[in-house]
């Protein structure tokens, strides 16, 4: 089961911005009465919110984003012409505000395909449904007013809303994705929409607002997968290369680097490898000391350790050294890569699969894998700059030589540049 990250700061603010902003900016703005803009030009600014949003979503291949931009703008028009045109604007509101969550529900739950036939015509068709069975069921409702109308939203829907906030959190907290955030604060604001429909300027800025949310979750995952790694969830080479050019003196960098990593790809496949990579990215994340670590590529990390000196934070890195140590990696002995590549083996799988009884018994029959435990060790070169002409780049060399330094001297280890101190610690293999 994949280990829960503790909730810190950064994941705070991750939530926050930009969704909580933008809705925390339409709310103020809404009650400090310093929005004055006539209804016109709301109307025209949450068009054109909506179509930058699914300008954008089809630019970087976001189908989820355009179906929650699709979920909004059938909702606002439905109330409108529910108030403009008819009497039945409670049941339309009722019906949105049920519908919207559990949209975005399906949304957050969904698979990102990109635009292909096969993943926008089926959900444009379930949304299309759902608006021809809402304006049925609306038109045997019964009759309100719609001029000053005072909307409340029934309770069975706040109860669908508050199950739907709780489980958007959640899952924020599980995958830490900018579109579960942007979903969730794009349901505030859609929620408060529909409360205040009966203003229509009031309830055109909470429309607004949630089509720019969700617009502006699509910079927030470009931004997360420009600067972080998809596979660890750690920065990448990108964000620490930002990161060197605002260290101050004095300052610590360590280099870490898995030992005896092309064994692991080679014995167990790239499927292993990619565990033990998340597996040390885990414990890098949480080094202490006030270290940062970043992936820089391959089985190649980095920590920086601003206003340390390498006295410092060796203690730190010597306990990130052990931890790694001591967590357990668990893989089963048979591995894909032990089966014969080419023609013959997709042969013997067409055969396989024509076979179906067989492979079945064989099932029934065989003995459960072996699982393994394998030792995962790091070993780490750590380099600082107490110097005011001492450059990011030199200091990364100086790591890098203590590093080579430590696996020369036998690999799970730390090394530092200078002559002081240096951990020794007997080198562990993969059995």
């Amino acid at each position: 089961m994949k280990r829960l990250r503790i909730w810190n700061q950064t994941a705070l603010k991750s939530l926050i911005v930009p969704g909580g902003i933008v809705l925390i900016a339409a709310f103020g703005l809404t009650y400090s009465g310093w929005l004055t803009l006539p209804l016109p030009a709301l109307s025209f600014l949450y068009y054109c919110a909506v179509a930058l949003g699914m300008l954008l979503a089809w630019r970087f291949h976001s189908s989820r984003i355009l179906l929650s931009l699709m979920v909004v703008f059938l909702a606002q028009q439905g109330v409108s012409v529910s108030i403009a045109q008819s009497p039945y604007v409670l049941a339309t509101v009722a019906a949105a505000a049920i519908l919207v969550p559990a949209n975005f529900v399906l949304i957050a739950l969904m698979r990102e395909r990109g635009f292909t036939r096969e993943s926008l015509v089926p959900s444009l068709l379930f949304l299309f449904l759902q608006c021809l069975t809402v304006t049925v069921f609306c038109g045997a409702a019964p009759r309100a007013h719609s001029v000053g109308l005072e909307v409340h939203i029934p309770q069975f829907a706040l109860i669908v809303s508050a199950a739907t906030w709780v489980f958007l959190l959640i899952r924020f907290w599980l995958t830490r994705k900018p579109l579960d955030s942007a979903l969730f604060w794009s349901l505030g604001s859609v929620l408060l929409a529909l409360r205040y429909a009966g203003t229509v300027r009031t309830s055109m800025t909470y429309w607004g607002a949630a089509a720019c949310i969700l617009g502006a979750s699509i910079v927030e995952n470009s931004y997360l997968l420009a600067y972080h790694d998809e596979l660890t969830s750690l920065p990448s080479r990108r964000a620490f290369n930002d990161a060197l050019l605002r260290l101050k003196e004095p300052y610590s960098i360590a280099v870490v680097d898995i030992d005896h990593f092309k064994k692991f790809n080679d014995t167990y496949g790239h499927e292993t490898g990619d565990q033990v990579l998340r597996l040390v990215a885990a414990n890098l994340a949480r080094v202490t000391g006030g270290g940062e670590a970043y992936r820089c590529g391959g089985e190649e990390f980095t920590i920086l350790f601003p206003g340390k000196t390498t006295t410092e934070v060796v203690e730190h890195l010597e306990l990130l050294r052990r931890a790694v140590e001591t967590a357990e990696f668990r893989t089963r002995g048979d591995d894909r890569r032990q089966s014969p590549r080419g023609p013959d083996r997709r042969n013997q799988r067409s055969r396989t699969r024509a076979r179906k009884g067989d492979a079945i018994r064989r099932l029934v029959t065989e003995q459960p894998q072996e699982v393994q435990v394998l030792s995962v060790t790091i070993s780490i070169g750590v380099a600082s700059a107490a110097r005011e002409k001492s450059s990011p780049e030199a200091v990364v060399q100086a790591a890098d030589k203590a590093l080579y330094r430590a696996k020369g001297n036998g690999r799970n280890r730390v090394e530092t540049s200078s002559t002081g101190r240096r951990t020794r610690v007997k080198a562990a293999g993969i059995a």
